[in-house]
This record gives structure tokens, C-alpha cells and sequence, in this order.
């Protein structure tokens, strides 16, 4: 029984071995805690004591202390204060943001403010206002910020500006189905109490004026959108502007079509490919021309400034172009290595990453939740693990190149600078492929062959003739540099479409369960951050939520949550809607999540429909929609599922499930599940909970707030 046990346990004691030894990468854990920590807080569904998060951390630093000769139970107190850590902070962050939020639909309201940000696209604009005054609506319960979309031709608009506008108000909308992208959360952190529409043109009360740094630096980001599109129209002048300055809304939706099914769309979305060719254009032009004044380069270090100045000119890209969660986890790292350049130390490493990842779930826990933070940090992470293991192997072959004659070494080194974009893109391909899968539903399948050209072009043509743009612009002259950019931009988008029209080139893929995100994450951390044969036991959970769509099928029913739209899934795996007409936006959410673009109208599909609602099946089971009261009679006694688009105030015999009008108004969209042995039914607001960013509605017949 002895010998039995000890065998049980010993390879656990391996493993701890090889964790002991590699002591090392422990601090590359650090963020790994404190992201599981905000994790746990945003999977909650219900809304913690304010003193837990404290409470809990207190208790893991008391319990650090008191084993602090020891080094197992230490680590272990350890590791739980971080956990902790990372909870009370996205604790404290969802209530320092708090603002009022609208509870229903408004009636035409005057709204006054400031604008704060615009974008839009063709025919329309966005704006988002704070410093509000709106009419009908207390101080105490006026949201800081709202967004308005004002259609048609309007006046020059600036952030700054103060405008006047009627406009129709609506609360931040909710997820279209359960476990689907949940704007109202995003809204409640960026105090976005509102979104709305302008009936009519606004009216200008006040230009702005430039006192304040982000106010400034908005007016400056759009007026060089301006100024880029004016030189350069178009879609190629477009996506200019976007690596400019971050501006996407001018790009065609076809485009963007393309850039995404080619697997070209990270191009779009200023990261470390970006800032790295910024930082690294600037470096290498700075210390070509110090290096060619003789008595500079004698005196000084020029590596060292040239370093200098691509960090000032680094953290000026990402100003100019939003610094975004993933241009700033790009900064950060581009300026640690730039750093370590100036002070002769080596940065680039895993410990750089993690480092970067801390700094930004410090200053934004909730981006811990957000594409851009896991695709960016996937990316990286995957390739600085994987060149890691290479690096020794790489050097040898750069060192057997340039013992070549030169014509070999020069062919060698184009064909390592190819082999290493490809290899780049494999790595990061495969290492964001779920992430995308996750968030997107669509996978690029040929997303090396895109890259293996785009991503030259965009280095060596496209992003230096954006930064003689930059140089070229306060003399009024950017249209010498915009038109070579613009070629090199309509060359990547021919490359996108050319890519994006091959057959197969995107996969729809079926919705994931959150327990698979959080598997996927996990194993691949640890396949990452450890060293040896123990990095191996994470491909399990990685395996595990790749495969989860296998074992978590889409629903059989679903229902909008303003009863407007109801599908079931037909049995080749397409979809059938109650209209193909109304509630667009949530017909494209449905069949992008079930992995399909096959929807059809269910009348074309056997239902039987009426003035007073329709009948038709799905699984084997009848599906009654009703739409007037006076089909529940008949209905509730031949229907296995009820969806009632009025309130229902009487037993239906026959239903396994009933959902009716005061259902969908309570807890949002519904999810219904057909099984042998009845039906499971999920809501929006069952997945989501009670948390600050959920509304509360009242209860109809009690007045009281709904669970």
C-alpha cells in the first residue's frame, strides 16, 4: 500500500521539482494572478461586499507573513494575495466609474455637451458628449457620457465643441444572446450612460478651444485624417489614415471584409508590429546620420540617442494613433527595450511581456476581457517563447551566413528575413487563432500567404512613406509622401482581396464556452512560460477548450430580447427566423455564433403562421409563437415550447418551457436547449447576474427590482 502510494505522488513531486528549479520564471506568474483574480470578480453573478476584496487580501498577506520560513506555504500565501489583489482592484475599478445610466427609451430630447471623440463613416457621424445637460433628466440622474450618430451631411465637427442636438436616447444595448459580447459592460467602464440618434442637424453653441492635452491631441488626430483623405481619397488614403492615426471608420466595409478573411486585419489595429517598425525606422535613420558626423560619433554613444529618439518618436505614434490597449502593451515593451539599449542591459524577453502585462491590468483591470488585450498579448507571449527556444539555433545559422561569399550571404539572409515572417505568422497565427475563434467566430486560413507579403510591404514601403507623412506635414507638403504611400496601400489591399477570394479562405467557427476561454488561456500559459517537459501538460486544457464546440452545441430556439425576432435551428444546421427583416443586427450575432451564414425565412421551412402567431418545430418539437393572447388557449395545449410576445397569466399544460413578454423585459434575450428529457433555458442576464452594469427592472406585478 506504501509503495503504491509513493508512486501516486511521485510524479506530482517531479513536477514540483522542475517548478522549484525554475525559480527564475516565477515572477512571470505575476500577472497571470492578478488577471485570474479579475477574472474571478467579472465571473461572479452577484455583486460582492465591497470589503471582501480588502479583506481577502489582508488575510493572504497576514498568512505570507506568518509562513515566511517556509518557502512552500509562503509562495502559496503569496500567489493568493495577488489573486486577491487582482480582485479587489476590478472591484474598485467597476464602482470608481459608476455613473447614471438611462432606463428606457426616451421621448425627442434637447441634449447639450461637449464632444469628446467623433468617428463615423459614409453619411454619418458619431459623437460622444460629456459635460451634458439634457432636458427631462435631473443633474443626479444625467449620464457623464452619451453617444449620439447624427445621419446626413453635418458641420465640421471637433472634439471640443460644444453642440445642441434633439435626440432620441437609449440605454447601452444587452448582449443578443447568452455569453455574447456584452457592450452595457464596456459602456459602464467608459461612463457611457447612453447611446442614441440626432433627429436633424446639431447645432454648434461653442467652438472648442484647444486647453486641454486630450482634447488637443483629439483635434490633431482629426485633423490629419482630414488632411490624409483630402490628399488621398479613397480606401487606399483610408487605410493611410488608419496607420496614421488610428481612424478606421473611412475604410469600406468591403475592405475590412477582406482585410479580416485574408487574415490581414492585425494590420489595421496599431500594435507592436507598428510601433516596432516606427521605433526601428527612427533607430536606424537616427544612428546612420550621427554615425556620419565624425565628431558626434566620436564624443557620444550614438546608439544610445538614436535609442533616445525612437523612444520620444514611439510614444508620439501612440498618442497620435489612440493608444489603445494594444498600442500601449506595444509602447511598453518598445520602450523597455529601447531603454535597455540606453542603459547596455537586454530587455527582450518573457519577464518584458509580463512586465507590460501588469502595467496594463494595473491601470485597466476590465481590458482583461477584451479582444484586443488577449489577441495582442497571445501573440507576443507565443513568439518571444518560441524564439526563445530557437535563439541558439538561429545565431548559428546568421553566423554561418556571413561567413559566405557575399552574394550567398545576402541571398541567405533575404531568404531567413522570409522564412522568419512566415515562421512569425505561424506562430502568431496559431497562438491568436482561438482568441479570434473566441471573439470573432471566423478564422483566415490562409493567413501566412497573406503576411508573407504584407507584411514586407508594409515595412519597407508603406510605414516609411507614413512617417515622411509625419515629417512632411507642418509645411503643408504631405502630398509628395501620401502618394507613394497610397500606392503601397492599394498594393496591400489587392493583396487582401486576392487572398480573401480564394476558395475557403475564412472559416466560420461555432461559439465557444467561457470555461473553453479560460482553458485555452490558462494551458497556453503554461505551455509558454515554463521551461521543459512540465510546459507539456498544457496542451491538455488547451486541447480541451479548442475542441469544447464539439460538446457545447448551438441552441435550438432563440429569442431577442425585444421579442421582435425568434429563430430555431434547423436540422442541417442552418437557421430559420421568424423575419429576415427586423432585428438585423441580432440575426447576425445568432448565425455568427452558430458558425453558419445559412438563414432562411421559417415559413419557406413547414411553419404555419397566422394573424395570431406561428407554430413550427424544431429537434422533433413543436415551437408555438404566439403573438396575440387569444392563440394561448389553443397553443398551450399542443406546444412542447411557448415563446409569448404578450404576457402569459395562465398554466400551459402541455409546454416544457414558457417564456413570455415579461421574461424577455426582465432578463433579456433567451437560449433554449432541446433535450430528451425537457428543455434547458438560459437568459442574458442568468449568465450575467446581478453587477453593476446589469439594469434592474422593476417587477410588473410587485413593483419591486427583478432578481
Amino acid at each position: 500500500m506504501h509503495a503504491r502510494l509513493g508512486n501516486d505522488v511521485s510524479p506530482i513531486r517531479s513536477v514540483a521539482a522542475e517548478m522549484a528549479a525554475q525559480q527564475e520564471r516565477w515572477p512571470l506568474w505575476i500577472p497571470v494572478l492578478l488577471g485570474c483574480g479579475i477574472a474571478a470578480y467579472f465571473a461572479l453573478r452577484q455583486e460582492p461586499s465591497l470589503w471582501l476584496g480588502p479583506a481577502v487580501l489582508v488575510t493572504g498577506i497576514g498568512a505570507a507573513l506568518a509562513l515566511r520560513r517556509r518557502q512552500g506555504g509562503l509562495l502559496a500565501a503569496v500567489a493568493f494575495s495577488v489573486v486577491a489583489a487582482g480582485f479587489g482592484l476590478a472591484q474598485w475599478r467597476a464602482h470608481a466609474v459608476a455613473a447614471p445610466v438611462v432606463g428606457e427609451r426616451t421621448v425627442p430630447v434637447t441634449v447639450a455637451g461637449r464632444i469628446v471623440a467623433v468617428d463615423g463613416g459614409s453619411g454619418y457621424r458619431r459623437v460622444v458628449l460629456d459635460e451634458l445637460s439634457i432636458g427631462r433628466l435631473d443633474t443626479d440622474r444625467t449620464p457623464a457620457r452619451v453617444r449620439i450618430r447624427i445621419n446626413g451631411t453635418q458641420p465640421l465637427l471637433r472634439p471640443g465643441d460644444r453642440i445642441e442636438a434633439r435626440a432620441i436616447l437609449l440605454p447601452p444595448p444587452a448582449p443578443s444572446a447568452p455569453g455574447a459580447y456584452d457592450f452595457q459592460r464596456r459602456a459602464w467602464f467608459e461612463r457611457l450612460g447612453a447611446v442614441g440618434f440626432a433627429l436633424g442637424q446639431p447645432k454648434l453653441l461653442q467652438a472648442g478651444a484647444e486647453d486641454g492635452t486630450t482634447l488637443w491631441l483629439e483635434r490633431l488626430r482629426q485633423t490629419i485624417h482630414r488632411r490624409i483623405l483630402a490628399a488621398a481619397p479613397g480606401p487606399e488614403g483610408a487605410v493611410a489614415s488608419a496607420l496614421l492615426t488610428g481612424e478606421r471608420e473611412a475604410i469600406p466595409e468591403a475592405v475590412l471584409d477582406d482585410m479580416r478573411d485574408s487574415g490581414l486585419a492585425h494590420l489595421l489595429a496599431i500594435s507592436g508590429l507598428h510601433l516596432g517598425m516606427v521605433a526601428g525606422l527612427v533607430f536606424f535613420s537616427v544612428r546612420g546620420l550621427l554615425a556620419g558626423v565624425e565628431g558626434w560619433a566620436l564624443r557620444h554613444d550614438v546608439k544610445k540617442w538614436a535609442a533616445a529618439v525612437a523612444l520620444v518618436a514611439a510614444a508620439a505614434y501612440m498618442v497620435l494613433t489612440g493608444a489603445t490597449v494594444p498600442t500601449q502593451r506595444a509602447f511598453l515593451m518598445t520602450g523597455l527595450v529601447l531603454l535597455a539599449v540606453m542603459f547596455d542591459r537586454s530587455a527582450l524577453s518573457m519577464r518584458l511581456v509580463a512586465w507590460a502585462a501588469l502595467a496594463v491590468l494595473l491601470w485597466r483591470p476590465e481590458s482583461l476581457l477584451g479582444a484586443s488585450f488577449q489577441l495582442s498579448f497571445a501573440a507576443v507571449t507565443a513568439l518571444i517563447a518560441a524564439y526563445e527556444a530557437l535563439r541558439e539555433r538561429l545565431a548559428d545559422w546568421r553566423g554561418g551566413l556571413w561567413s559566405a561569399p557575399w552574394p550567398v550571404a545576402w541571398a541567405g539572409v533575404l531568404g531567413m528575413y522570409l522564412a522568419g515572417v512566415c515562421l512569425t505568422t505561424v506562430i502568431a497565427g496559431s497562438a491568436t487563432a482561438p482568441f479570434a475563434a473566441y471573439h470573432f467566430n471566423r478564422l483566415a486560413l490562409y493567413g501566412v500567404l497573406g503576411n508573407m507579403i504584407a507584411v514586407p510591404l508594409t515595412a519597407f514601403w508603406i510605414m516609411p512613406a507614413g512617417l515622411l507623412v509625419y515629417a512632411l506635414m507642418p509645411l503643408g507638403l504631405e502630398g509628395w509622401a501620401l502618394e507613394p504611400m497610397a500606392a503601397g496601400t492599394e498594393r496591400l489591399l489587392q493583396t487582401a482581396a486576392w487572398v480573401a477570394g480564394l476558395p475557403g479562405a475564412a472559416s466560420p467557427v461555432p461559439a465557444m464556452p467561457q470555461w473553453a476561454l479560460a482553458a485555452i488561456t490558462l494551458g497556453g500559459l503554461w505551455l509558454t512560460l515554463w521551461r521543459g517537459r512540465i510546459r507539456l501538460a498544457g496542451i491538455v486544457p488547451l486541447l480541451a477548450g479548442v475542441l469544447s464546440p464539439l460538446v457545447a452545441p448551438a441552441p435550438d430556439v432563440l429569442v431577442s430580447g425585444d421579442a421582435r425576432l425568434v429563430a430555431v435551428k434547423r436540422d442541417d444546421g442552418g437557421m430559420a427566423f421568424s423575419s429576415l427583416r427586423r432585428g438585423g443586427f441580432d440575426r447576425e450575432v445568432w448565425l455568427r455564433r452558430a458558425g453558419t451564414g445559412d438563414a432562411s425565412d421559417w415559413t419557406v421551412d413547414g411553419a404555419r403562421c397566422d394573424l395570431l402567431g406561428c407554430m413550427t418545430e424544431a429537434a422533433g418539437r413543436r415551437i408555438a409563437v404566439v403573438r396575440d393572447g387569444r392563440a394561448l388557449d389553443e397553443d398551450c395545449r399542443v406546444a412542447d415550447i411557448v415563446v409569448s410576445l404578450v404576457p402569459v397569466r395562465r398554466p400551459c399544460p402541455s409546454a416544457l418551457h414558457v417564456v413570455d413578454r415579461f421574461d424577455l423585459w426582465r432578463e433579456g434575450a433567451h437560449a433554449i436547449w432541446l433535450q430528451p428529457g425537457g428543455a434547458r433555458v438560459l437568459s442574458v442576464d442568468a449568465v450575467r447576474g446581478a453587477r453593476p452594469w446589469v439594469p434592474r427592472r422593476e417587477n410588473v406585478s410587485t413593483g419591486a427590482a427583478a432578481p
